[in-house]
């Protein structure tokens, strides 16, 4: 939020998004989608929030569905724990091959919204550009504690009530023919539902339980598919990668799994708060479910390539 205040006060950004018009308007989005979406890397919450800048109704909702599928700053500890777990040696190309994955999915979504559901040119883009100036320190201090005020009252408080509600689901289910606090999360309420779920990973490399638990509480915090593991599968996050990579080995079987894995977490709905703040933008609950259904149509598409192609070349 500091880095990006600096650039928008000093006037920088508006002529950021008047470069990436050109780029941008192939995909059928504005130069104005810039921004939001160079927030995404950060989060995808004042991401969203961001586009209300633009003001093309079309071009502002194909932005609000792009903009998930950059790798928000939450997703990095999942990263962290299977790269160093599985690919110790080239973890810094890994983690970059997600980032460029993102954008990748983001661009064929943006070219497929454009031909089958955003149909036409995008609205001229008309910007002022402002002079270059250099930012005062009271300005961005204001612009950082604004942005991050919001993200704390409109995500904090769902977050909450969330990881609450996760809590309850991942101590209580049936046991021994009774209802109530279960010895282990397998028998508990998101154990069942994982376990319901768990053959839609198995074409993706991870059909068991406890990833797809992992990946139901990953919808509160991606932070939280990190705990939910290490939870799980007894191990402690500061642990060596060789113990985490063979504390995982019963849900990920190869190194492929693993990438697979981290492809499905970077493209599926990014948490709670996100929707939220999509519902709110798009002021429409069937654009937030369409734009949910296509992140994880998009997820498990990607996935499920990554692990039967590799599996090709890798047998």
């Amino acid at each position: 939020f500091f880095f990006l205040s600096f650039l928008e006060d000093s006037g920088y950004m508006s002529r950021a998004a008047f470069i990436m018009d050109r780029l941008l308007r192939r995909f059928g989005l504005s130069g104005k989608a810039f921004i939001p979406m160079l927030m995404g890397f950060g989060c995808t919450v004042p991401a969203v929030m961001g586009a209300r800048t633009m003001e093309n109704e079309k071009d502002r909702r194909m932005t609000i569905m792009l903009v998930p599928f950059m790798s928000c700053s939450a997703r990095l500890p999942v990263y962290g724990l299977l790269t160093a777990a599985f690919f110790p040696r080239y973890g810094g190309l890994v983690v970059f091959s997600l980032y460029l994955l993102g954008l990748i999915f983001a661009i064929l979504s943006g070219i497929l919204l454009k031909k089958l559901v955003f149909k036409g040119e995008p609205a001229a883009f008309v910007l002022e550009l402002p002079p270059y100036r250099l930012p005062t320190l009271k300005n961005i201090a204001l612009h950082v504690w604004e942005k991050v005020k919001g993200f704390l009252i409109k995500a904090g408080t769902l977050i909450l009530a969330m990881s609450v509600l996760l809590w309850f689901l991942q101590t209580f289910g049936f046991e021994g023919g009774a209802f109530g606090m279960v010895s282990n999360e397998e028998y508990s309420i998101l154990g069942a539902i994982g376990s319901f779920l768990a053959p839609l990973f198995a074409p993706l490399g991870f059909g068991t339980w406890q990833a797809a638990v992992a990946l139901l509480s990953g919808l509160v915090a991606k932070e939280m598919v990190v705990s939910s593991m290490s939870m799980f599968y007894g191990f402690s996050v500061t642990a060596s990668g060789t113990a985490i990579a063979a504390a995982l080995g019963g849900t990920f079987q190869s190194p492929l799994a693993a990438y697979s894995f981290l492809v499905f977490v970077l493209l599926y709905v990014p948490c709670v708060a996100a929707v939220s703040t999509i519902r709110k933008e798009m002021n429409s609950a069937k654009w937030t479910l369409a734009s949910i259904c296509w992140q994880l149509g998009a997820a498990w598409l990607g996935s499920f390539l990554v692990y039967q192609i590799g599996s090709l070349f890798l047998r």
